[in-house]
């Protein structure tokens, strides 16, 4: 059994900041790649950033968030961060946390998302 459950959203001004967490269960974090994509009306699915969960840290960015977002993770807590800086309008959208391939952006399970609304 698996489950990942997404917090931290909520509305913020142009230019200000958010911290995403995911809370996983089921997850060994020894292997593989977790991370968070978005869905926004009238826009494409895209992944945002995923990293590795093995021992060495590898993390992917989308060109559109890169500079201003970071991934992180604590194998421990079998918990996933996004740190969003410098958000932008066009960031809003419902944020999901996924597992990831390292490989590419395919995922395989999601979250029930948390909502990310920046307002100019």
């Amino acid at each position: 059994q698996v489950q990942l459950v997404e917090s931290g959203g909520g509305s913020v001004q142009a230019g200000g900041s958010l911290r995403l967490s995911c809370a996983t269960s089921g997850y060994s974090f020894s292997g593989g790649c977790m991370g968070w994509f978005r869905q926004a009306p009238g826009k494409e699915r895209e992944g945002v950033a995923r990293i590795s969960t093995g021992p060495y840290i590898i993390t992917y960015y989308a060109a559109s968030v890169k500079g201003r977002f970071t991934i992180s993770r604590d194998n421990a807590k079998k918990a996933v961060y996004l740190q969003m800086n410098s958000l932008k309008v066009e960031d809003t959208a419902m944020y999901y946390c996924a597992e990831f391939l390292c490989e590419s952006w395919q995922y395989t399970n999601w979250g029930q998302g948390t909502q990310v609304t920046v307002s100019s």
